[in-house]
C-alpha cells in the first residue's frame, strides 16, 4: 500500500493518465457533473472532504498551468476565491454558465463534499520540465 500522497486508488490512477493540457474540474457537491469525464467522487458527507483539502491533495501531485473559476465565487464564496486566487495569482474568471460549458472538456472531474456556492475549478495540466 501507498504510504504518501494521494491513497484513492481511482484518483491516483487518473491523474497518473493526465497529459499536458488536459483539464482537471474540481467542483462541489452541488456542480452539475458532464457526461464524458472520467469522475472520481469523494464527496462522503456535507463538507467532507473539504474543497480546500482536496485542492491541496492534487496540487500536490500536479503541475498546473492554469486555472479557471466563476467570477461569482468572489461574492458568493470569499474563502474560496481567497484560496484560488493565492494558489493561482492569473486565475481566469469567467460566468459560472461558461465554467459549465468548459467543464465538459474536462479528462477528469474530481468531486468533493463542500457545500459552499461555487467552490469550483478547472485546473489545466502542465508538465514537470
Amino acid at each position: 500500500m501507498k504510504r504518501t500522497g494521494i491513497l484513492n486508488r481511482h484518483l491516483a490512477g487518473a491523474l497518473a493518465e493526465l497529459g499536458h493540457g488536459d483539464g482537471v474540474l474540481v467542483c462541489d457537491a452541488g456542480m452539475p457533473i458532464p457526461d464524458g469525464p472520467r469522475v472520481v467522487d469523494l464527496a462522503f458527507r456535507a463538507g467532507v472532504p473539504a474543497f480546500a483539502e482536496v485542492l491541496d491533495g492534487l496540487l500536490a501531485e500536479l503541475v498546473v498551468e492554469g486555472a479557471t473559476a466563476a467570477r461569482e465565487l468572489r461574492e458568493a464564496n470569499p474563502e474560496a476565491s481567497s484560496l484560488l486566487e493565492g494558489h493561482f495569482p492569473g486565475l481566469d474568471l469567467v460566468s459560472h454558465e461558461r465554467l459549465k460549458e468548459l467543464s465538459a472538456g474536462a479528462r477528469l472531474v474530481v468531486r468533493t463534499g463542500e457545500a459552499r456556492p461555487y467552490a469550483n475549478v478547472l485546473l489545466r495540466c502542465g508538465v514537470f520540465f
